[in-house]
């Protein structure tokens, strides 16, 4: 999403530093497309590119490229037609029993194939007091028994903030789950203080994370220790990727990111299909393809440690197997 100022900046990094590899990629990439959406990535993330490899499945997914320009009529805005979803400022429901809450709109990465790339997060709540005012929605529908924290990013909030938000949704008594999807562990690890891990973990919830790693080259040694300290917290952890072309649509890639995952004790949980967003197109992967892909993984790889393969498709009441 199109918010707030990044956490590490990698053409001001690389111009900074003279680092000729970073340079010459960076003046390859697509003004225009970065007009639009601009790059965005996380000093954590942008150290483990291999600059020396323009076909690097991390910097694929954060590089703007002249790619992005080319229209397909199939390809939107809104893919997810979220806006028509919208209770309230910064929650969308779109599922039974669930809420979305956008807490932010920034993010420490700007993913080129992000579904909210077009969205600049305007109606999310600022305040404490217009959260309190857009909750009022939950605490009127008792169905609601989980909340979905999303965003942008909902880990970069201010960790005073997010809690407060957090206090705010624990004085409803229906809300019986906290789920928290955040890139922050495997983009910026540093962010997840111990402190932050020990509030979460006394939240009047049963909270889960949901974290986003597309290929085994996201994981190091930091990433894994934070999320060691999650789950030793006794915070599950589960995964979902988005199945890319170039980044991680063959065997080996997806078997690697797999076992890196179960090492790490994370669970791998759904492999998307590209949400058909505007500018992202050229990453698109066929179902077909992602079956047989699947079907390969369950012949080197036990049972739990093959995600399912889905599809968002608006109008549906839950994910679409595929």
């Amino acid at each position: 999403m199109n918010c707030n100022p990044p956490i590490g900046f990698i053409k001001k990094e690389a111009q900074t530093t003279g680092n000729s590899k970073e340079m010459a990629l960076l003046n390859g990439s697509s003004k225009e497309a970065d007009e639009q959406f601009p790059l965005l990535v996380s000093d954590a993330f942008a150290s483990r590119i291999d600059w020396s490899n323009s076909s690097d499945p991390l910097l694929l997914q954060i590089l703007p490229t002249a790619a992005e320009l080319q229209t397909d009529p199939a390809f939107i805005l809104d893919p997810l037609e979220e806006a028509g979803y919208s209770i309230a400022p910064g929650i969308i429901k779109k599922y039974h029993g669930r809420a979305i809450l956008q807490l932010t709109g920034a993010c420490p990465i700007h993913c080129r194939y992000c579904f909210r790339r077009h969205i600049k997060g305007d109606n999310i709540p600022k305040t404490l007091a217009q959260w309190d005012e857009s909750l009022e929605v939950i605490r009127k529908d008792p169905s609601i028994v989980e909340i979905i924290y999303s965003g942008g990013d909902p880990l970069m909030l201010p960790n005073k903030k997010f809690l407060q938000i957090s206090n705010l949704l624990g004085e409803i008594a229906h809300i019986k789950r906290l789920r928290i999807h955040s890139r922050v562990p495997v983009a910026s690890p540093e962010r997840i203080s111990l402190d932050l891990i020990k509030s979460i973990g006394n939240l009047p919830f049963t909270v889960t994370m949901v974290i986003h790693m597309n290929h085994a080259d996201e994981m190091d040694g930091f990433v894994e220790a934070t999320i060691a300290s999650l789950v030793d917290a006794g915070i599950p952890i589960y995964n979902q990727s988005v199945l890319l072309k170039g980044v991680n649509d063959n065997l080996e890639s997806l078997t690697a990111l797999s076992e890196a995952l179960i090492q790490a004790r994370v669970t791998p949980y759904y492999l998307h299909l590209l949400d058909p967003v505007a500018g992202a197109a050229h990453f698109l992967v066929d179902a077909k393809t992602g079956r047989q892909l699947l079907e390969e993984m369950r012949k080197v790889l036990p049972g739990f440690a093959i995600p399912l393969l889905v599809q968002e498709i608006p109008g549906e009441l839950a994910k679409t197997p595929i």
